[in-house]
């Protein structure tokens, strides 16, 4: 069906930047997501993307405005421009893919079949 893999994780300092790759291949799933899982919290959704002819985009509160998601549909990767890192961002990010129809802020993470094996981001302060 689809293969994820992320890159780009990695240890920084609070105020840093980061920029996190997941290289897709195989389906090409019109929605994408990046999530992250903190040791002993829930996996939570935090940036998705409709790549469709009108891209939309959207974001959980707690990154809104810091990092953005962007889709190369020509080199089939998606990116989380991760800007003014904090503490907070500790986690272990995922990409995932599925029908638009499970992808969203709003939908149970459970319900999306198509992950990467994720990329640790560690955030000092």
């Amino acid at each position: 069906n689809v293969q994820l893999v992320e890159s780009g994780g990695g240890s920084v300092q609070e105020g840093e930047s980061l920029r996190l790759s997941c290289q897709s291949s195989g389906y090409r799933y019109r929605c994408m997501g990046w999530f992250r899982q903190a040791p002993g919290k829930e996996r939570e959704g935090i940036a998705f993307i409709d790549a469709g002819r009108d891209v939309s985009t959207d974001y959980a509160d707690s990154v809104k405005g810091r990092f953005t998601i962007l889709k190369d549909n020509h080199r089939n990767i998606l990116t989380l421009q991760m800007n003014r890192l904090k503490p907070e961002d500790t986690a272990t990010y995922y990409c995932a893919a599925d029908l638009c129809s499970r992808m969203g802020l709003t939908r149970p993470t459970r319900e999306v079949n198509f992950w990467g094996r994720g990329t640790q981001v560690i955030v000092a302060a």
